[in-house]
C-alpha cells in the first residue's frame, strides 16, 4: 500500500481504516523512528513498524524487511516520498515499485485527505476530520502512475466538498469560532441587527462537531449581553444604536414590562422583537440585573440552545452533502431577509 504523507497522524489514520485480516506492517524511517528507545518502542509496539533507512540502503531494508512480510500475506504500508510533504503528494520513489515487481504483489494506492490539517509537520494539533481512499490495486505499477491515481483519489474527495465549508469549519472547531459566536450574541444583545442563531446556522451546519461548545458559548454570551445593556441603560438615557427595530415594538415591550416585569423576556422568542429592545427598555424601567439574567437565561438562552442543537444535528445529517454548503448559504441568507422583513412589517 502507497499513500501520500503530509503528517504524523497518516499512519494512524490508514491502520484504522485497515482490517485486522492481512495484520498489516509499516515501514517507518529508521534515522527518525528508530534513533532512541522510546520512539523505537511506541513505533514498534503501536504500528508494527520496521526500520527503513532514507540516506542510502533503503532498497535493502525493503527486501530484507518488507519481503518477508509480504510472502507471508502482511499488507505493507509504504510512504513512496520518503518524508512529510505539504498535503499534495510529492516526487514517489522508485524502491517500493521494484519491490512489488520483484515480488510479484500488486500496488494499492491510498489518498489520505485532512492529515496535515490535523497535525501540520512542526505544527500542533487541530481536530479536524481525516479521509481515508483506498484505490483498486495496481500490477507493474510504475512510481509515476501510482502517483497520479494517488492525486486522483485525492481530487475527487476535495470535488466532494466546499472550500468555504472547509476554510469555516477550520474556524469554527477553533478559538476563533467560540470568539465569533460569544461577540456575535454579546453585540447582538446590544445593538448588533442580526441574530445569533445566524451565526450559528453559519458555523455549526459547517463543523457539527463544535457545535455544542458554538451553542452553549453563544447562550452565555447573550445572557451576559443583556445584563450588561440593562445596567448601562439603567437610570440614564443612553440609547445605543438598534436597526432594524421601530416604534411600535418598543411601546410593547414598554406595556409588558410594566405588567410583568423581569419575566416579560419570555414573550421575546416568540414575538419577534429582538432581545436588544427588551435590554434597553428594562434598564429603562429599572428592572433588577439579577431578575433579568435569570429570566433571560430561561427565555433567551434556551432558545439559542434548542436552536444550536437542532442546527448541529442538521449539520450532521447533511455532511454527505457538503459540497452543496455554498448554496445552503445562499439559501440561509434569503431565508432570514425574508424573516426580518415579515417581522418589521409585522411591528411597522
Amino acid at each position: 500500500m502507497v499513500a501520500n504523507h503530509s503528517s504524523h497522524a497518516d499512519t494512524a489514520a490508514l491502520l484504522s481504516a485497515l482490517d485486522a485480516r492481512h495484520a498489516p506492517r509499516v515501514a517507518a524511517a529508521s534515522d527518525y523512528w528508530f534513533k532512541n528507545w522510546p520512539r523505537r518502542v511506541l513505533c514498534s509496539v503501536l504500528t508494527a513498524a520496521f526500520p527503513v533507512r532514507r540516506h542510502g540502503g533503503g532498497c535493502t531494508d525493503l527486501r530484507t524487511g518488507a519481503g518477508p512480510m509480504l510472502r507471508a500475506g502482511h499488507a505493507v504500508v509504504l510512504f513512496p516520498e520518503g518524508t512529510r510533504g505539504g498535503g499534495r503528494a510529492g516526487v514517489f520513489h522508485r524502491g517500493p515499485f521494484k519491490l512489488a515487481d520483484s515480488l510479484d504483489v500488486p500496488v494499492v494506492p491510498v489518498a489520505l485527505c485532512g492529515a496535515s490539517e490535523l497535525l501540520p509537520k512542526g505544527g500542533k494539533l487541530n481536530p479536524r476530520p481525516i479521509r481515508v481512499r483506498i484505490g483498486a490495486p495496481m500490477r507493474g505499477a510504475s512510481a509515476d502512475q501510482a502517483r497520479a491515481e494517488v492525486l486522483a483519489l485525492t481530487d475527487a474527495y476535495q470535488e466532494r466538498d466546499s472550500r468555504l465549508r472547509r476554510r469555516i469549519a477550520r474556524i469554527a472547531v477553533g478559538r476563533w469560532g467560540l470568539a465569533l459566536a460569544a461577540a456575535w450574541s454579546f453585540a447582538e444583545a446590544l445593538s448588533w441587527p442580526l441574530l445569533p442563531e445566524l451565526a450559528l446556522a453559519i458555523l455549526c451546519v459547517a463543523a457539527p462537531r463544535a457545535g455544542l461548545r458554538l451553542t452553549v458559548s453563544a447562550a452565555l454570551a447573550s445572557v451576559v449581553g443583556g445584563a450588561v445593556g440593562l445596567a448601562l441603560y439603567a437610570g440614564t438615557s443612553v440609547q445605543l444604536p438598534q436597526p432594524l427595530t421601530t416604534d411600535r415594538m418598543h411601546t410593547a415591550v414598554q406595556h409588558e414590562l410594566r405588567a410583568e416585569g423581569a419575566r416579560a423576556v419570555r414573550h421575546q422568542p416568540a414575538s419577534g422583537i429582538p432581545y436588544k429592545v427588551y435590554t434597553s427598555e428594562a434598564g429603562h424601567a429599572g428592572i433588577p440585573v439579577g431578575d433579568w439574567a435569570l429570566q433571560s437565561a430561561v427565555a433567551r438562552g434556551q432558545r439559542i440552545v434548542m436552536l444550536g442543537l437542532v442546527l448541529t444535528l442538521i449539520g450532521s445529517v447533511v455532511q454527505r452533502w457538503r459540497r452543496f454548503y455554498p448554496h445552503c448559504l445562499v439559501l440561509l441568507a434569503v431565508a432570514f431577509t425574508a424573516l426580518f422583513a415579515w417581522v418589521i412589517s409585522m411591528w411597522s
